[in-house]
C-alpha cells in the first residue's frame, strides 16, 4: 500500500478550546499578555478525555504566573499544530520532538523548557515494536509481509523512528502491510484486538496503559525499541515580542512539580521534576532524522 507521507491535512481542529481559570478574563495586554489573552496548543499524544485535564492544570498554572488567561487546544493532529502556529493562531505550543523540527522551520518555534526528572535531569521515552508474546516474530527483518499499525502521521515515536528501522533493515514501506491506526492508543489498541501483527507502542503509552490496566505486558512482547529520545519541548512562536518570549520561558522553569504532575505522568515522567531548559540543539538528532529520511518543509 502507498504510505501517507508528513501531508497536512487541513486547519486546526480542536478537540477542545478552553480558557484556563487561572487569570483574569479582562487582563489588559502587557509584556506578559500581549495579546490580552495567550492561545496555548498541546499535540494529542494521548486520548484527549485523558489528556485535556492534564494539560489544563499546566495551563491554569501558568496563567496564574503570568497574570494572563490562558487559550488551551489539543489540537487535531501533529500537523495541525505546526500549521496552526505558522498561521499566528498559537504563541506556545508543545510538540512532539520530530513536530518541533517542522515547526522551527515553519513557524520559527523556539524550544525553551521540557519535562524534567526528579533528580532535574531532561526526561526521555523510546519508540517500540510490539508483537503477541506467542507470535514467531522476533526482530524487524521478521515484519516482512506481515501487518504493522503505527501511531499517526508525523509522530516520532509513531511513525518516523520505527520507518526508519525499517529501513535501517533493509526493509520498504512496501516489504509489509502498514496502517496508521490514528494515534498512539489507536495502534495498541489495535494490537490487543488482535487486527494486526505488530504496532508500535512508544514507552509513553505504554507506561500509561499499564496503570490504567488497558495493556497486559505478559500478553505481547517488545521486538524492537529506538533509542532514548528527549521529551517533548514547549515552544514559544519565535516572532513574538521578546520580552513576552523570556517572561514565558521564566515562568514555565519556575512551575512547581506540582503543575507539570498531571501532564507529565502521561509522558511516562512519575515522579517529576520541575520543567528544565531546552533550546534546538537538544534535538539535534530529530533534525539529523528528518534529513536522514528525506523529510523536508515540502512533506508537512
Amino acid at each position: 500500500m502507498s504510505v501517507r507521507r508528513f501531508a497536512l491535512v487541513g486547519g486546526l481542529t480542536a478537540v477542545l478550546a478552553l480558557t484556563a481559570c487561572g487569570g483574569p478574563a479582562d487582563s489588559a495586554e502587557s509584556a506578559t499578555c500581549p495579546n490580552g489573552t495567550i492561545r496555548f496548543g498541546v499535540e494529542p499524544f494521548e486520548d484527549p478525555a485523558r489528556l485535556t485535564p492534564a494539560a489544563k492544570v499546566l495551563a491554569d498554572a501558568l496563567s496564574k504566573t503570568l497574570n494572563c488567561p490562558v487559550d488551551l487546544t489539543i489540537t487535531e493532529d501533529y500537523s495541525a499544530e505546526v500549521l496552526a502556529m505558522q498561521n499566528g493562531r498559537l504563541d506556545i505550543g508543545i510538540f512532539g520532538p520530530l513536530g518541533y523540527v517542522f515547526a522551527s522551520k515553519r513557524a520559527k518555534a523556539e524550544a525553551v523548557a521540557s519535562f524534567g526528572e526528579s533528580d532535574g535531569k531532561l526526561s526521555s521515552y523510546t519508540a517500540g515494536i510490539w508483537v503477541p508474546a506467542g507470535s514467531d516474530i522476533t526482530s524487524i527483518p521478521q515484519l516482512r509481509g506481515r501487518s504493522l499499525a503505527l501511531g499517526s502521521v508525523g509522530s516520532t515515536s509513531g511513525d518516523a523512528l520505527p520507518r526508519k528501522a525499517l529501513r535501517d533493515a533493509g526493509m520498504a514501506d512496501s516489504d509489509l502491510k502498514l496502517t496508521y491506526a490514528g494515534g498512539h492508543p489507536e495502534a495498541l489498541l489495535a494490537l490487543v484486538n488482535g487486527a494486526v501483527d505488530a504496532a508500535e507502542i512508544n514507552s509513553q503509552q505504554l507506561g500509561s496503559a499499564t496503570a490504567a490496566g488497558t495493556f497486559d505486558q505478559s500478553k505481547f512482547k517488545r521486538v524492537w525499541t529506538s533509542e532514548p529520545i528527549p521529551n517533548d519541548p514547549i515552544t514559544v512562536r519565535g516572532d513574538l515580542p521578546q520580552e513576552f518570549k523570556t517572561a514565558v520561558k521564566d515562568a514555565l522553569l519556575k512551575l512547581p512539580p506540582d503543575a507539570v504532575a498531571e501532564i507529565g505522568k502521561l509522558l511516562d515522567v512519575d515522579p517529576p521534576g520541575p520543567l528544565v531548559a531546552v533550546d534546538k540543539s537538544t534535538y539535534q538528532p530529530l533534525f539529523d532524522l528528518a534529513e536522514t529520511m528525506g523529510l523536508t518543509e515540502a512533506d508537512i
